[in-house]
């Protein structure tokens, strides 16, 4: 309901990108944009975990998912990496690449809360990364605005299959937490940020390009 509330405006964004008529320069700078948060996710969840279960049991289950959401997640960065390949991208000449105070911000800001407050504010950061996934609809709108070919979506089609799983997973987890009033306003507030900094991001490359 929090995440109804602001996920406004990084919709527009989106749409806006998608009905940009430089989409094709613009997709290449947008998934280098998304390496960059994405190849964070696993070491960002590791350090969550770590966290959890330094904390122990608080709240009693968060490790547990924690661990499991390691798994879901790897590899997807390599995956990206090789569609950015497929659009002529060198893969040393992304990972190179400096991301933007933005960009940094957005995981930035998960690794000050799990270090220093608590390590269930990263719920919030993947209630968004995970709570939106494209739909086929959208992977064949791009595929014909672009003219790329349609492995260059192989990582945006397997986020479209695999996001809705991860998303209903979250919202078990969440469901059965025993979380606390704070845990809430924690969790709340994370994905209120996240959702205002991967809007800042994404507006700051179609302003730029």
């Amino acid at each position: 309901s929090k995440l109804e509330l602001v996920i406004g405006p990084y919709s527009e964004a989106c749409r806006r990108l998608v009905d940009d008529p430089r989409l094709p320069e613009l997709w290449p700078e947008y998934l280098v944009v998304q390496h960059q948060i994405i190849r964070a996710t696993v070491p960002l969840t590791r350090v969550a975990l770590d966290r959890a279960n330094e904390l122990g049991d608080d709240p009693a289950g968060l490790a547990a998912y924690l661990e499991l959401h390691v798994d879901e997640e790897l590899g997807h960065d390599e995956t990206l990496l090789d569609d950015l390949v497929l659009l002529g991208r060198e893969r040393g000449e992304v990972l190179e690449r400096m991301p933007s105070p933005a960009v940094a911000s957005v995981v930035g800001a998960q690794y000050y809360w799990i270090l220093h407050h608590h390590p269930v504010a990263f719920l919030g950061y993947v209630g968004v990364m995970e709570g939106y996934p494209p739909t086929d609809e959208l992977v064949e709108l791009l595929v014909a605005r672009t003219g790329f070919p349609r492995e260059a979506f192989r990582t945006f089609s397997e986020h479209g299959e695999l996001d809705p799983g991860h998303r209903d997973h979250l919202d078990r987890t969440l469901d059965a937490l025993p979380l606390t009033g704070r845990h809430e306003q924690v969790i709340g507030a994370s994905a209120i940020a996240t959702v205002g900094l991967a809007t800042t991001a994404l507006e700051e490359l179609l302003a730029e390009r």
